[in-house]
């Protein structure tokens, strides 16, 4: 299975997007914006970005108009990236295939430019787009912020960074997984849904989507930790077992881990049937990420 072709037409656009939003490497001081755009164009599947346009489409909004807010979600991860890769946090020296922010810029440069770019992802939001009442883009706000937060991305690494070394439960593990890398995939769909003006229960379709989604995503993920390549995947491999953290193959083993990752996907896919043939692209993305090599 591949991915579907709408995705790299997405994350192209994208792409020109971001551009856009972020102050040229020129701007004073320099060295602040020439770290954020590191990080932020030339590299990645803007996955996250896709899921915010495809699910406004779904639900039969613009995709233009879901624009500032897929610009926004990729922003908050690619900050969450650079933090990831701190010496402090996983340490890694390799991002997208090339040297991680703090090896570039320096490390309290890298904790700048993350910063930058998530306060500029709030900012963004905050203005954009102009389509929308003011009442929705702070609903929109919220999503982001909840997901971020202590309660998303922020807590769930913090769980990570305890948990190395120890045994979790599935439920702890799943719980981690949840915040830590599902709560902006479920931001990203949620925001694109609300940029529609979708309802209660296409949200909360798309909720319910995004759940298994990103459990079978952080589960291939923890696959290819063992299994991938790193010329492929941009960096290096077998740096859960290194670090000694929980993942899915730890808990499991390769097989069984592979099938709860097929469940999940399927889950993922009949969560979207009050959609019909507009999930198309989102069903096919689904049932990609078991054949994903980066």
């Amino acid at each position: 299975m591949k991915a579907p072709d709408s995705l790299a037409q997405v994350a192209a656009i994208i792409e020109k997007e971001l551009d856009k939003y972020l102050p040229s490497e020129n701007t004073y001081p320099p060295i602040i914006y020439q770290a954020m755009r590191y990080s932020v164009l030339g590299g990645g599947k803007r996955l996250r970005a896709y899921l915010a346009v495809k699910s406004c489409e779904m639900c039969g909004g613009k995709a233009e108009h879901a624009y500032p807010a897929a610009c926004a979600i990729e922003m908050v991860h690619a900050y969450s990236l650079i933090h990831d890769d701190l010496p402090c946090m996983d340490n890694d020296d390799f991002r997208r295939g090339k040297p991680s922010n703090h090896k570039v810029f320096g490390e309290g440069m890298a904790v700048l430019a993350g910063d930058g770019l998530l306060t500029l992802a709030f900012e963004v939001m905050s203005k954009a787009p102009q389509e929308l009442d003011a009442a929705v883009r702070i609903s929109m706000i919220k999503e982001l912020a909840a997901a971020a937060g202590c309660a998303g991305m922020i807590g769930g690494q913090a769980i990570d960074l305890q948990s190395e070394g120890k045994v979790l439960d599935l439920p702890e593990l799943v719980y981690l997984d949840s915040a830590k890398t599902g709560a902006l995939i479920k931001a990203a769909m949620r925001m694109g849904g609300l940029v529609a003006g979708a309802g209660v229960d296409k949200l909360c379709a798309l909720s319910a989507y995004a759940e298994s989604f990103g459990l079978a995503f952080q589960i291939t993920d923890d696959i290819l930790d063992v299994c991938g390549e790193s010329s492929q995947l941009g960096k290096a491999t077998g740096s859960d077992d290194k670090k000694q953290k929980a993942t899915y193959v730890s808990h499991y083993g390769l097989e069984q881990a592979r099938m709860l990752a097929q469940q999940e996907i399927a889950k993922a896919c009949q969560s979207l049937a009050p959609f019909g043939e507009r999930a198309a692209d989102l069903i096919q993305l689904a049932e990609f990420l078991l054949d994903r090599d980066k």
